[in-house]
């Protein structure tokens, strides 16, 4: 039973990085990422209980969800991204969109940063402040 188990694992592993263009280290990274985001964000919320997401700053299982379907939409956007390089013959849309993704969750997992009270260098501060006038967000005190 543990050999069906495994090998169908790796049939389902094999049929995802199929599906994604093949698997990469852009991939991963991004993955990596968006897991590091997630616990980021649930410890602001559940230990600092500063999480901007919520009313109270504390732990929301709606607020939870909400990011867990972000994340996945995300995802399916890569994936798009993906089958529009095949469609068009070109081999840069994925990593473009899996880079564009990749420093919207490095810019979160900074905030987090900031709101649990790391010290931040003032240029990354800056930057976040700047990205967030020019995409139409309030500039957030905590950060």
């Amino acid at each position: 039973m543990k050999h069906v188990i495994c090998a169908a694992m790796g049939a389902a592993g094999a049929g995802v990085a199929a599906v994604f263009g093949g698997w990469s280290s852009g991939l991963t990274t991004l993955l990596i990422f968006m897991a590091v985001d997630y616990a980021t964000g649930l410890t602001v919320a559940g230990v600092f209980h500063v999480s901007q997401k919520s009313a109270d700053g504390c732990l929301e299982s709606k607020a939870g969800w909400k990011g867990l379907i972000r994340k996945g939409v995300t995802l399916l956007i890569v994936l798009v991204a993906c089958r529009l390089d095949l469609l068009l013959g070109t081999d840069y849309i994925r990593d473009a969109a899996v880079i564009a993704f990749c420093t919207n969750e490095a810019l979160s997992i900074t905030e987090n940063a900031g709101l649990m009270g790391v010290p931040l260098p003032r240029v990354i501060v800056n930057a976040i402040a700047l990205l967030r006038k020019n995409s139409g967000e309030e500039e957030d005190s905590h950060a």
